[in-house]
């Protein structure tokens, strides 16, 4: 079978020990291009930014109305849950990022821990399960920006909604190609106004639901559906909590990986986990959950009309859109940085991972994931794409966790992390067991979806990779 050469360091079909291999070329331009290393320009503003700013587009600005419609107030308490599990496989992710700072986040780490048919599966897994991502949040981009235009009182009905997602994400797409940089100032920006909005905007709607200003709301069952659903909204709404391991699959861009990487991913999801559970605090105060549920993906542009009149409902609908951008755009970035660490091992053929010599960025990874992308949110099914975007990275996480383990059981030489997680190995167990058994509270059709998918990526290995041996972290 012809394959493209891959790069020394990376994925080889030679033995571990064996001595340096310089690749043969055919010209200097195609030496340039597959040798070339992704610059390191993002630092811990950058680093949050990215973590933050997929978090919230979908946890506070979609979810709110479809959680409390499966689990009322509790839905809290979901996403709560959610939180707990993203910090137990976040900390072991911050160690393996502190020892392989490469881009590719979770698939470096499971494939230099468990070896390469484990890397392959996870890797084009993490590809898709991204995909599947960034297409909800485009879809609920769509959603705000039309009723951004109606707040403004432009009405154009939901059937722009597709076609806002689809430009827009054809946009994203363009801006990373144009650098990394250029899209880290777009984030920063973007989470840097929006968690203004946010923190105004909730801290009057707290004191609001507490009775301290304005009337206090009537009180609602807890758990009006039981505790059941509370775990399978967990489920629905880990998507929301996707964010920090996307700052992994950015580790190689990262200055200062020692410091930066750690403190972005557990900082970003404590951060957003306590807006998550006053969001739902908020939402549940002003409307019961039944309501809530009737006004769906934008609920929360009710929520606003309710506490601050017409102000409210043009502030929400704006940070929504704002949420949902941030949301999109860091996850195209992260999606490209997956496809290009698979390519730049041989598991994928080694031109996904060429960069453009102008704009320093993996342009043929950005088409790849970019095209998806656009296929996906032309369905506009929303809980669907969470859900199996959900599903494919618990395996991820859970997966993670266990690489952890191997990895400091054998203890290679190369192995050295400037942060090590505490309570290991408990840590990393809990994050383990809890990953792989949220999947269980899932819908039957994302659980199909997702296994068919990592079905088809462990048939790709079979055909194409399985006589790659991948290298310890060079």
């Amino acid at each position: 079978m012809d394959r493209d050469a891959p790069a020394v360091g990376e994925g080889t079909n030679i033995d571990d020990e064996a001595p340096r291999i310089e690749p043969t070329v055919e010209t200097e331009a195609a030496t340039k291009t597959d040798d070339a290393e992704l610059e390191r320009t993002l630092g811990l503003v950058g680093g949050l930014a990215i973590g933050i700013g997929t978090m919230i587009g979908a946890g506070i600005f979609v979810f709110p109305g479809l959680a409390a419609g499966r689990a009322g107030p509790a839905a809290a308490g979901s996403f709560a849950i959610g939180a707990v599990i993203a910090l137990f496989v976040a900390l072991p992710a911050s160690e393996l990022a502190t020892a392989m700072p490469k881009s590719g986040g979770g698939y470096y780490f499971i494939s230099r821990g468990l070896g390469t048919f484990a890397g392959t599966v996870v890797g084009l897994s993490l590809w898709l399960g991204l995909v599947f991502a960034t297409a909800f949040y485009l879809v609920g981009f769509g959603y705000y920006a039309v009723d951004t235009l109606a707040e403004l009182g432009i009405a154009v009905g939901n059937g722009l909604v597709i076609p806002l997602a689809l430009l827009f994400g054809a946009g994203f797409t363009v801006l990373n190609v144009t650098g990394t940089e250029n899209a880290a100032k777009l984030q920063n920006g973007i989470v840097a106004l929006l968690l203004s909005i946010l923190v105004c905007f909730l801290g009057f709607g707290g004191l609001d639901a507490l009775g301290l200003v304005g009337e206090p709301a009537a009180p609602e069952r807890f758990a009006p559906f039981g505790a059941f659903p509370v775990l399978t909204t967990s489920a629905l709404v880990f998507t929301s909590y996707l964010g920090f391991a996307q700052i992994a699959t950015v580790a190689g861009e990262m200055r200062d990986p020692g410091r930066n990487l750690p403190l972005s991913m557990v900082g970003s999801v404590l951060i957003v986990g306590i807006l998550y559970v006053v969001t739902i605090f908020v939402a549940t105060s002003a409307f019961g959950s039944d309501r809530l549920a009737e006004l769906g993906e934008t609920a929360m542009v009710e929520v606003g009309r309710h506490y601050l009149g017409s102000i409210g409902a043009l502030a929400i609908v704006f940070g929504g859109l704002l949420a949902t951008i941030s949301s999109a755009n860091a996850s195209i970035l992260s999606t490209s940085r997956a496809v290009y660490a698979v390519s730049r091992d041989a598991l994928l053929p080694r031109r996904a991972s060429r960069i453009n010599l102008r704009y320093g960025t993996p342009h043929v990874a950005l088409g790849l994931a970019g095209g998806p992308i656009l296929v996906l949110v032309a369905t506009g099914q929303v809980e669907l794409l969470a859900e199996v975007a959900s599903f494919l990275h618990l395996v991820m996480y859970g997966l993670i966790c266990v690489a952890l383990v191997s990895l400091r059981r054998d203890e290679p030489e190369w192995y050295d992390p400037d942060f090590r997680t505490p309570g290991y190995p408990v840590v990393p167990a809990v994050g383990a067991v809890a990953s792989f058994g949220l999947i269980g509270f899932m819908q039957p059709a994302s659980q199909v979806i997702g296994v068919a998918v990592m079905a088809v990526t462990a048939g790709w290995y079979f055909y194409y990779a399985r006589d790659v041996t991948l290298r310890g972290a060079l």
